[in-house]
């Protein structure tokens, strides 16, 4: 007879689970919110800094290039 008892139980049991299962993960993936969209993808700091070293390129080219015309000493 406590076989018969616990039947009904062991179907409650699996059944509650399954509903706990199915139904927790769909409450929780509705509570979080959607990630923000980038503000920036990197391309424009990386940009950015192409054009400093360019510059900076540009400025010790410019420096440099005096000393090396006004040299008394012929390397080509």
């Amino acid at each position: 007879m406590a076989v018969a008892a616990r039947a009904p139980l062991g179907v409650v049991a699996v059944v509650a689970v399954l509903v706990v299962g199915i139904f927790m993960p769909a409450a929780a993936a509705a509570a979080q919110a959607p990630a923000p969209a980038p503000v920036s993808d990197g391309t424009s700091i990386d940009l950015g800094i192409a054009y400093i070293l360019m510059l900076v390129a540009l400025v010790l080219t410019y420096l440099i290039h005096p000393l090396d015309a006004s040299s008394p000493y012929k390397l080509f």
